[in-house]
């Protein structure tokens, strides 16, 4: 049953981040999701020394503050202090992850957080912190979470699904038509915030930028209409999550690093197929020629 657990919140992660990595991938923005990814750790402390627990909404209202804070600080030195956008992001998300680090060491005896939790995630323990309601369990808490956090993404996604492609693919015209680009720009930052904060306890925040960006990029190479891509990546992604389970069971190492070794293995994979399959069709035309 924990293999279940296990598999099931890599597919509802994945699932998430696979979507929302689509638009990052064609927004040239991947860096910005693995930014968002480690600067949420200060919001994350924060939360939880005001608070005093580690399940409370305010964890995620703290942390997808801060997500939203790193974007805009990121835009701002980028557009406002012509700072190169891949230096302004590095600048961004390094100072934020080395406040949380400073923060989970000076409050050490009062956070029950440490930096391999962030990193590393604990996915072979969600079974053990299930939802009670009365005296009946309801499965893993992770699970119902990373559920509504989908769920949330649909909801979003699916309705503004145009918007959202046509900030993309033209932002001009979008701004032509009075498409906000702004507010889209910022609807996808914080549902990629929302994302990786609902993760990192589970899964780490290793395998949360792995899964908004390998998979993604893996469905990239395979064709270039948008929801096809979508379809793909989460594809990709839950093989990666089966594969990875069973990689790591068999090795005996890290189930959320397997994960994201076997979602860099099926990009591997698909890569040299796609330029074996190119270099033969080159070949087969000229030859018909």
């Amino acid at each position: 049953m924990d293999a279940f657990w296990i598999i099931l919140t890599g597919i509802l992660v994945v699932a998430s981040s696979s979507i929302l990595g689509c638009f990052l991938v064609l927004r040239k923005m991947t860096m910005v999701g693995d930014a968002i990814s480690h600067a949420v750790l200060p919001g994350i402390v924060l939360a939880y020394l005001f608070a005093g627990e580690r399940n409370s909404i305010l964890m995620i209202i703290g942390a997808s503050g801060i997500g939203l804070l790193t974007t805009f600080l990121i835009e701002f030195f980028h557009k406002k202090g012509n700072v190169q956008e891949d230096a302004s992001i590095g600048i961004t998300f390094t100072s934020f992850f080395a406040l949380g680090v400073i923060l989970i060491s000076y409050f050490a005896e009062n956070v029950d957080l440490d930096q391999d939790c962030v990193l590393y995630g604990e996915i072979a323990y969600v079974s053990l912190d299930p939802l009670l309601i009365g005296d009946i369990e309801y499965g893993p808490k992770a699970i119902w979470l990373l559920s509504f956090v989908f769920l949330m993404v649909l909801a979003v996604i699916i309705p503004g699904y145009r918007s959202l492609s046509l900030t993309t693919f033209d932002p001009n015209y979008a701004q032509a038509i009075g498409i906000s680009v702004t507010l889209w720009h910022y609807v996808l930052m914080s549902l990629v915030s929302l994302t990786t904060v609902a993760s990192f306890e589970s899964v780490g925040a290793i395998l949360v930028v792995a899964f908004l960006t390998v998979p993604a990029a893996t469905a990239y190479l395979l064709t270039e209409k948008l929801k096809s891509m979508i379809l793909l990546s989460i594809l990709f992604g839950v093989l990666a999550s089966i594969i990875g389970y069973y990689l790591a069971d068999f090795s005996n190492g890290s189930i959320a690093g397997a994960m994201a070794t076997a979602s860099g293995i099926l990009f591997g994979i698909v890569f040299v197929g796609k330029r074996l399959y190119d270099r033969y069709h080159r070949l087969t035309t000229v030859s018909q020629n």
